[in-house]
């Protein structure tokens, strides 16, 4: 599937800022089963500097710098993506023994995804998470079915409320409460998964959206997505690395991406890795944020 997306962000700020530097994952990332087939990134006002690399993860990430004052900044992303569906694979390995893969043994080689079963700031490791997850993870039960049955027990057991939490709301707030939204949904599935001593990272993106039937697509309606993947060892030489893709906002899941209509933009250990735009300002004491987000199969663009 070919999609283009659009991410716009406009910051207003007052007073002036007077200096800014500023970081954003806003391009998709290659994988073995998403191609890039262009991206743009407007800046303004343009800035200093502009360059282009990656962060620790492999993600494609932006930096530039801001010396003159400013009262506005937007931030224009432009991406074109060809897409696949889930890769067919099956994990039949068992929970306790992907832990038992995890601990350290004194001279033997290390797995390099170890650094996603330790706790982070948004998706730490408690007992309250590991409680929850606990009666899926059974005694001998695989991996792959145990996490994809957490990913169907979130996906029940909580409500979507838009507006009802913040990128500063702690997981364990929101698993109290059931309710949140992708973000929170991701950080707890995370929580849990890591909180059982498996690994676990967090993935942002975008989702392909269908508008009401006999309703135009509404340009700018979409907006950012973010999911959770679990690590399958046993499948570490596959094309999608071992990772099983789960979104507990939809109940969707596959390796590589839960479906074709995904586009995946950078992976961590949780949203600060990946955030889609932060920086540190000199001035600015208030702001307000606007963002729209435009996802368009190209057909439909054409």
């Amino acid at each position: 599937m070919r999609l283009t997306v659009q991410h716009d962000t406009v910051y207003d700020y007052r007073p002036a800022v007077e200096t800014a530097q500023h970081t954003a994952h806003l391009q998709p990332r290659e994988t073995a089963w998403q191609r890039v087939l262009g991206f743009e990134l407007s800046v303004t006002p343009a800035p200093e500097n502009l360059r282009h690399g990656l962060d620790a993860f492999g993600n494609p990430q932006a930096w530039w710098t801001l010396v003159q004052a400013h009262t506005q900044l937007r931030v224009l992303a432009h991406s074109e993506v060809e897409t696949a569906g889930p890769l067919d694979l099956q994990g039949v390995q068992a929970w306790e023994a992907v832990r038992e893969h995890f601990r350290y043994r004194s001279g033997q080689p290390g797995d390099p995804q170890t650094c996603f079963v330790f706790g982070s700031h948004h998706a730490p490791v408690h007992e309250q998470f590991a409680a929850y997850a606990r009666g899926c993870f059974s005694p001998a039960r695989p991996l792959q079915e145990a996490a994809i049955a957490l990913m169907h027990k979130i996906h029940s057991d909580f409500t979507y409320a838009s507006q009802s939490t913040d990128v500063h709301t702690p997981a364990i707030e929101a698993l109290q409460a059931r309710r949140g939204v992708c973000q929170d949904f991701a950080h707890i599935l995370i929580a849990c998964l890591r909180s059982l001593g498996l690994a676990a990272r967090y993935v942002s993106g975008y989702l392909l959206t269908q508008p009401p039937e006999g309703q135009p697509r509404l340009v700018g309606a979409d907006a950012s997505h973010a999911w959770a993947s679990v690590y399958l060892p046993e499948l570490a030489s596959s094309p999608c690395g071992g990772w099983l893709d789960l979104d507990p906002t939809n109940d969707r899941c596959g390796f590589g991406a839960p479906g074709e209509d995904y586009v995946v933009v950078a992976w961590g250990r949780d949203f600060a890795d990946v955030s889609p735009l932060r920086g540190v300002l000199q001035g600015g004491q208030s702001h307000t944020l606007r963002v729209a987000v435009s996802v368009t199969p190209v057909t439909d663009a054409a």
